[in-house]
């Protein structure tokens, strides 16, 4: 028979035993606990990338063909007989420069080549009379020669004269200018009292005709305009007015001092459309480097590599994809390589992520559209 201290000690050791087996059991509910907890997590969905954009720029309505006219002669201008915006026709006169000088040359001219007419007539009579005598074996053959050598010189000189006599009538028809085609009179780049060296523009005519659109157009895009392309262009004016225009000439080389492309780009024919009016013009572009815009809390590092975490819908787990960024925005950062459309992008607590966490996306998981370009929010 036991003692009642051995029936303490036994019933000690089973309580302990039980103590023992309840601590067990909580730990391993406790871990099951834990294994258990599944992390909710805001998303995005990288949506289909458009590989296309519009380019805009602005411009103004110029004809086709500007004439920048300007006086054969020097002189001083005397007369300017139309304003800007006035309608010309082909023979008008535009302005006059004094004759004085050019009128005196004239003169002197025509005073030459009487003088030369007078010179041949002389030794004409000369050579006719030398091969009279020649013929009657009175004078030699050299006496002969000598006076047709005399003659010929005497002809040259007067067809001589009377070219620098033309010369002298063109220049003084060249103290008138005129309009050479019927336009607009655009600029007044000279005006009465002033003296112009030949060639000086002195007033512009936009011809009557083709419009074209002249923009200016950076060379970031330069690459997008090539002849024959073509654009929407619309006016500031009406904003109902849309036509289609069609890039007729791009030039060869950047302006020094803006660093653009000057870019022409031609009109159909409509009678809304005048000169000087501002347009603006849309252009569609391949976009050459596509990239993929997510908010910048989704970016993490690991091993000082970029990294985003992805989501596998089926499996519901995330796992890290390493990324090469392009540059930052205000808003976020722009992919260069790594996602695609369709993946599903955690946004919101990466620190916390480990690989093959199984999380849950927050709410009903309904997709919306993300701040960031090309993306779309799920939450």
């Amino acid at each position: 028979m036991l003692s009642p201290s051995h029936n303490y000690i036994r019933l000690s050791a089973v309580s302990i035993l039980s103590a023992a087996v309840l601590a067990l059991s909580g730990c391993s509910e406790e871990k099951a606990e834990t294994k258990a907890i599944v992390r909710p997590v805001n998303v995005v969905e990288i949506a289909a990338i458009d590989t296309s954009r519009t380019l805009s720029y602005s411009g103004t309505v110029r004809a086709r063909t500007e004439m920048n006219l300007g006086f054969r002669v020097n002189g001083k201008i005397t007369e300017r007989l139309v304003d800007i915006g006035q309608r010309v026709k082909s023979g008008d006169l535009l302005a006059r420069i004094d004759p004085s000088d050019y009128e005196l040359a004239l003169t002197s001219a025509k005073a030459s080549l009487d003088a030369t007419e007078r010179q041949v007539e002389t030794t004409e009579l000369a050579r006719i009379r030398a091969e009279q005598l020649f013929a009657k074996n009175v004078s030699p053959k050299s006496q002969l020669e000598q006076a047709t050598l005399g003659y010929n010189q005497a002809v040259a000189t007067r067809d001589s004269a009377r070219s620098a006599l033309d010369q002298a009538k063109n220049q003084v028809s060249y103290t008138n200018l005129k309009s050479d085609q019927n336009g607009i009179v655009t600029a007044i780049n000279a005006d009465i009292g002033q003296v112009v060296g030949s060639g000086t523009p002195v007033v512009s005519v936009a011809v009557d005709g083709e419009k074209e659109v002249l923009v200016a157009i950076p060379e970031t895009d330069i690459a997008q305009f090539k002849p024959g392309k073509v654009v929407t262009v619309g006016f500031w004016s009406d904003a109902a007015l849309m036509l289609q225009g069609k890039v007729r000439e791009v030039a060869g080389s950047a302006e020094p001092q803006s660093r653009t492309f000057a870019v022409r780009i031609s009109l159909p024919n409509d009678p809304n459309v005048l000169l000087g009016m501002t347009a603006g013009i849309l252009a569609a572009a391949a976009d050459t480097q596509q990239l993929v815009s997510i908010p910048l809390s989704a970016l993490a590092k690991k091993d000082d590599q970029p990294i985003v975490w992805t989501v596998d819908r089926s499996a519901e787990t995330v796992h890290s994809r390493p990324v090469t960024v392009a540059d930052f925005t205000n808003d976020g950062v722009r992919i260069a390589e790594g996602l695609k459309p369709g993946d599903v992008v955690v946004t919101a607590g990466t620190q916390f992520m480990t690989e093959g966490m199984k999380v849950k996306l927050g709410g009903d998981a309904a997709q919306q559209s993300a701040a960031a370009e090309n993306t779309k929010r799920v939450r």
